[in-house]
């Protein structure tokens, strides 16, 4: 094979195959010189749409796991863990056609691996394989059953500033309860989660598919022209009102006159009126609307007005919505940051007791960069730094560095090979930690162990003996 560059900066690769050379292939690059250099570089990025997370970046998103799981658990919902992955007929046919090219499937394998066919799939959230779960445990679940899970999910979807295509859903969910309490729940359950994490200016807009449905009866919609139209006006937040009409002229087979209007009210400054107006003549879209206030009203003593309100142009694409829909928007981040529902009938769907169910779900890749980072620059791997001045030394090292430990204190131990004191104090500084205890030659002989603040740089000795409490005793939290 050779590679040659032509004046007009590609790159030629022609390589002979025995005695016959095969096709010259062309590959455009930013200059050939770069090739390698590029190359190299991109063959440890990550698979788009996913991400590596170093140590920092993790604790923090633990830290916002950590304080989620609180909240839900105090709301007494229950952590429930499912599979990675599903069988692929229990996920397709619940996320409308938009979603379901959106699933990533696993083909086959053994004896039917050559046929191409899949069988198997990466869950696209956790509210299906809940209803699978419910379906198959329900006599073992109580009544209401109040599940949390935290886990990642997979979407093969166009990578974007917030989208990945491997990413973590924070949901909560009630089965067994058609109350409107349940709804409320929910609500307040990723409220307070919200708040406790710190988002800024959050507000939860709030719809009902009844009102959607409503709102196409009062337009003359046919019923089996509904879900599609829903799927398409669901995009207002992405496209120009322009293109939702001519998709749902061209593509769902409304009138132009129809399309224009429902794109009209739901795009309007005064949305909010001229809906409730149009609502008037369909019984269908009143409950819908006796939904969504019975929801303000019973939130209302915990979220301020101003962070909840009726957004008629919600739409929420899902197939299996059947009541009350919410998204969360936040400043600075587009889309929602949290989405949810109720969902009735989905777990019947599924072959079992059919049960009514609502649910939320916290977008914690859109929540975590519009919280503050200053907690980040505390980040330490370790609280103490056991230095090895010496050979005749380690030993001892060791077990102080295993004392301290059994102490519930995070402490590492250089295990570099120089003995330099310089170089010790930057390994331990690297680390992060608070303190280095010093253990040379000289503390040896004295039976005493020299104690460094590593913020300070104030350094006092210790006797050995009482090395661990004192220790114990700086590493303490503060009260």
């Amino acid at each position: 094979m050779t590679l040659t560059e032509n004046p007009s900066r590609q790159l030629v690769v022609t390589a002979r195959l025995g005695e016959r050379p095969s096709r010259r292939l062309l590959l455009r690059v930013v200059g050939f010189r770069n090739y390698g250099r590029m190359a190299s570089m991109k063959q440890f990025d990550p698979a788009s749409g996913t991400r590596d997370f170093l140590a920092a970046e993790y604790e923090r998103r633990e830290r916002a796991f950590a304080t989620i799981r609180t909240v839900f658990a105090r709301y007494g919902f229950q952590p429930l863990q499912t599979p990675a992955f599903e069988r692929l007929d229990v996920l397709t046919g619940k996320y409308g056609d938009e979603g379901d090219k959106l699933i990533f499937k696993i083909l086959r394998r053994g004896e039917h691996e050559a046929t191409g066919e899949a069988d198997l799939a990466l869950r696209y959230d956790l509210t299906v394989p809940l209803a699978r779960a419910a379906a198959a445990y329900g006599s073992q679940l109580p009544s209401p059953y109040k599940r949390y899970a935290i886990a990642p999910v997979w979407r093969a979807d166009r990578p974007g500033k917030g989208r990945f295509r491997e990413f973590v859903q924070c949901d909560l969910d009630i089965v067994g309860s058609s109350s409107p309490l349940s709804d409320a729940e929910v609500v307040l359950a990723l409220h307070d989660a919200l708040e406790a994490l710190g988002v800024p200016e959050f507000r939860f807009l709030v719809n009902s598919r009844h009102a959607l449905f409503g709102l196409l009866e009062a337009y003359g919609v046919p019923d089996d022209l509904g879900s599609g139209a829903l799927i398409t006006l669901d995009k207002l937040d992405k496209l120009a009102p322009e293109a939702v009409v001519t998709e749902l002229v061209s593509g769902r087979g409304l009138s132009q006159e129809v399309a224009q209007g429902l794109v009209d009210d739901l795009t309007a400054p005064n949305a909010v009126e001229r809906v409730r107006d149009q609502l008037k003549s369909s019984d269908t879209g009143q409950a819908g609307l006796t939904e969504v206030d019975r929801l303000l009203d019973l939130t209302k003593d915990t979220i301020p007005a101003e962070r909840i309100g009726f957004t008629p142009n919600l739409v929420r694409g899902l197939d299996y919505y059947t009541g009350i829909i919410f998204e969360v928007a936040a400043p600075g981040m587009p889309g929602s940051i949290a989405s949810g529902g109720r969902y009735d009938g989905l777990i019947g769907r599924l072959g079992g007791k059919d049960s009514p169910a609502c649910g939320g779900s916290l977008g914690i890749e859109r929540i975590l960069p519009l919280l503050s980072q200053e907690d980040d620059a505390t980040y330490a791997q370790i609280d103490v730094a056991v230095t090895v001045m010496g050979e005749e030394q380690s030993a001892d090292s060791f077990r102080l560095a295993a004392d301290i430990r059994r102490a519930g204190i995070r402490t590492g131990i250089y295990l570099g090979s120089s003995g330099k004191f310089a170089k010790q104090m930057k390994w331990a500084s690297d680390q992060g930690a608070r303190f280095c205890l010093i253990y040379g030659a000289a503390e040896r002989e004295a039976g005493t162990v020299t104690l460094r603040d590593m913020d300070s740089g104030e350094q006092v000795q210790v006797p050995l003996d009482h090395a661990v409490a004192e220790l114990s005793r700086r590493c303490a939290p503060s009260s």
